[in-house]
């Protein structure tokens, strides 16, 4: 599972922490080596943080909602209760959203998010060292 913090850098232009590793994910991902899951949430936070915090126009907002439609993830939704626990364990209600999927899915989030990766233990793995 990967979340916002890791799938932006795969549409932003900025050189950012762990982009190169984001993109290589990418990679890996449109290889077909990787399958991805994520919260229907991720589509969301996406087009915020490109609306909100970095001003992106309508039209680059509309092209990264294409792409984002035509990609091949698999997309889920984890019980609320789950989503509040790891809510009251500290994190956001969108970051417990990933962390609760991953939980029930059984999977990891790959995150560059330091406050999932602090609570969530061994439910997440950072973008620069994903064992996948």
């Amino acid at each position: 599972m990967l979340d916002a913090s890791v799938v932006f850098k795969w549409f932003s232009d900025d050189e950012e922490r762990d982009s190169a590793a984001a993109r290589a994910v990418e990679a890996r991902y449109r290889l077909g080596e990787l399958q991805v899951t994520v919260p229907h949430l991720l589509f969301l936070e996406l087009i915020n943080i490109a609306a909100r915090r970095r001003a992106w126009s309508s039209e680059r907002l509309i092209e990264m909602a294409a792409g984002l439609l035509g990609s091949r993830f698999g997309i889920g939704q984890p019980p609320l209760e789950r989503v509040a626990y790891w809510a009251g364990r500290g994190l956001t209600a969108y970051d417990a959203c990933y962390v609760a999927l991953a939980e029930e899915r059984r999977i990891v989030v790959i995150t560059a998010d330091e406050e999932i990766l602090a609570v969530a233990g061994q439910l997440a793995e950072p973008l620069a060292e994903p064992r996948s």
